[in-house]
């Protein structure tokens, strides 16, 4: 009935030489530079060209849209040389119909501009902010009489699922741009049965013996359709996944999820790629959440910016609970307060209805540069009653970072805090994360708290027998990854943690910090080729998958007569072999820490509950000079 066809290859780009190439979507100017280091990727206006025929398509009875599902970050469209659309914001969708302007051959110019300004967000921040045109571009096909696709990109309903004893009570809501509209609305479960069924575009449907969309255990999904009918047909027809289920936050207990207590462990994630920057496609998504889920997360919050549909579908489809945010970041600019409050609006009226998004994130640091105090004050009051007006199921929530104190008024704005702290990384002494969660908590017991970011440099080329902060290497990234999980479980009335971050990402600002425009507190690599040693220690903190790690095995060149290997797994006994003897056994929880002689090269092996994994070492008279210099240099760096 609605028809999408997508235009992926062949655009003419011209970049910033002015040079024409071919380039097929999606696609950024600032995949190599943008990761590179020195601030000094190409930020400015390039343009994008594509010609294409006329889909085929009844004017008398048919309408046309355009669809953009990511441009970042202002885009200006023509279509045989008319202006079309404007758009500011470079993480959500827009649309605009172009039914009247469509020609046997259609000439399409897409100017992109990713400068410095001081009116469209983010301008300041630890990531790189990639130009193009990096996800699907679309020419939609529709009824003339249909769902709304004008409105902040809409998906044209909005359903509201509520618990009612064993029925689920789900309000279907629709718009249309038909003066009277008659809607059929159906509700079907996850087979394709038929649960409820009804009409208007206001209808509250009731599902008996309802199954609840319970997590990453059992991620249940319905599906509502609604159909747009004239003369006994349907002209157009939507529908959407939804689950259904209920959440509350408790400031004593943390979160719970349909009525038990569901502590919310998990990673924050960016959307790039080495090479690719943000022009990543759905395999990589894939790839991404499959990584996720194997730590065993529960929660994700998704920062800085409106992510891909695609991934939000992931995680409904896999039970991931969902911090969902714009990028109002680091810095308050009094000329951008109407494209907080446009990218607020596109992000909720897109995304929801997904049944893992529990919380709309106000802001990120904001507090790291500001100057107008007031006028940033009077934003997020504004954004918040915004969200309470939009969606009164879901909580507000903000980020704040160190140098924000507990009495700071930003930090009591939203209905929800959490912190971005990395004690332990940037200042000595992580026991300074048990003293600052255990005052806040004391000094407001009524508000819900929680660790949005935490987390610690470590580059798998680097390593240390006795390691240290600021060190960059892989084994002190492990050492503070396991006190903050042991630090967690001390406080279980925290609402949510979350590692920063899941992958290395690109910051083009940096310029130290072991390798420049690079941030390595990762889990896994830029590349998802490493998973760190500090990946299985929340593997086995968190999943019930059975496995053992021998961590180290990068770190095969050592000095020392006799060494300690740290072994992780989920299960209760690990036995180490070396050279094929029995080192020795232990029983225990997650780490397992043995002394192991080393004399010429020694091949390893841990055994755990049927899962075995091997390394080798080996003793030499000094270290790697290239390993030593690359550690005294980044030993100096100290990036917030």
């Amino acid at each position: 009935m609605r028809e999408r066809t997508y235009l992926k290859e062949e655009w003419v780009f011209y970049g910033p030489d002015g040079v024409a190439e071919m380039v097929d979507l999606p696609h950024t100017w600032n995949a190599k530079d943008g990761q590179d280091g020195g601030n000094d990727y190409w930020r400015g206006t390039c343009t994008y060209k594509k010609t294409f025929a006329s889909p085929a398509f009844d004017p008398a009875t048919q309408a046309v849209y355009l669809e953009f599902q990511g441009v970042n970050a202002t885009a200006d469209v023509e279509l045989n040389g008319r202006p079309v659309a404007h758009h500011d914001g470079g993480y959500s969708t827009f649309r605009t119909e172009v039914t009247s302007l469509l020609t046997q051959e259609n000439h399409l110019t897409v100017k992109v501009d990713n400068s410095v300004n001081d009116r469209v967000y983010p301008q300041k921040a630890d990531f790189t902010f990639y130009g193009g045109i990096y996800r699907d571009v679309a020419l939609l096909i529709v009824s003339k009489h249909h769902f709304d696709l004008d409105y902040f990109g809409t998906p044209g309903l909005r359903v509201t699922p509520t618990v009612d004893g064993t029925a689920g009570k789900v309000r279907l809501e629709c718009w249309t741009n038909v003066e009277a509209p008659q809607v059929e609305a159906v509700i079907t479960d996850a087979a394709g049965n038929v649960v409820a069924a009804g009409s208007g575009t206001d209808v509250t449907l009731e599902i008996p013996d309802v199954h609840l969309w319970d997590g990453v255990k059992d991620p249940y999904l319905y599906t509502a359709t609604l159909r747009l009918m004239e003369n006994g047909a349907a002209v157009d027809e939507i529908s959407t996944p939804f689950g259904v289920r209920t959440f509350r936050l408790d400031p004593k207990e943390g979160f719970f999820l349909n009525g038990r207590h569901y502590p919310l462990h998990g990673v924050s994630s960016h959307q790039d790629r080495k090479g690719l920057g943000n022009a990543i496609t759905r395999e990589h998504h894939d790839e991404d959440m499959a990584l996720i889920r194997e730590i065993g997360a529960n929660t994700i919050r998704l920062a800085h910016y409106q992510h891909d549909q695609y991934f939000y579908d992931l995680c409904d489809k896999y039970g991931m609970i969902v911090w969902a945010e714009i990028p109002y970041i680091s810095e308050h600019m009094p000329n951008g307060r109407e494209n907080t409050i446009s990218q607020m609006k596109e992000l909720i009226v897109q995304n929801y209805n997904h049944p893992s998004i529990v919380t709309w994130g106000l802001s990120n640091e904001i507090t790291i540069s500001t100057k107008n105090k007031a006028d940033m004050l009077d934003n997020h009051r504004v954004l918040n009653d915004l969200c309470h007006a939009m969606d009164a199921t879901r909580p507000t929530s903000l980020a704040c970072y160190a140098m924000c104190g507990p009495f700071n008024r930003v930090a009591h704005l939203s209905d929800i805090v959490s912190w971005n702290l990395y004690l332990g990384w940037y200042v000595p002494g992580l026991f300074l994360n048990d003293l600052w969660i255990s005052f806040f908590h004391l000094v407001y017991p009524k508000r819900c708290l929680g660790y949005s970011e935490y987390g610690c440099e470590g580059m798998p080329n680097l390593h240390s027998s006795s390691p240290g902060r600021g060190d960059h290497t892989e084994e002190y990234q492990a050492v503070y990854h396991e006190f903050m999980l042991k630090c967690f479980t001390r406080h279980p009335y925290l609402w949510s943690t979350h590692v920063w971050n899941m992958f290395d990402f690109a910051a083009d600002a940096r310029d130290q910090g072991g390798e420049p425009g690079m941030n390595h507190k990762g889990l896994v690599t830029f590349d998802r080729k490493i998973k760190k040693d500090s990946f299985y220690a929340y593997k086995a903190y968190w999943s019930d998958e059975p496995f053992v790690h021998i961590c180290g095995s990068r770190y095969t060149d050592r000095t020392e007569a006799v060494t300690q290997v740290k072994v992780y797994s989920n299960q209760k006994e690990v036995s180490l072999y070396c050279n094929g003897k029995l080192l020795e056994s232990k029983t225990g929880e997650r780490v397992f820490t043995f002394r192991v002689p080393l004399e010429g090269q020694v091949k390893m092996e841990a055994r755990a509950g049927g899962c075995t994994d091997t390394a080798a070492l080996r003793r030499v008279d000094r270290p790697n000079e290239s390993y030593r210099l690359k550690k005294e240099k980044s030993s100096s760096a100290n990036w917030v």
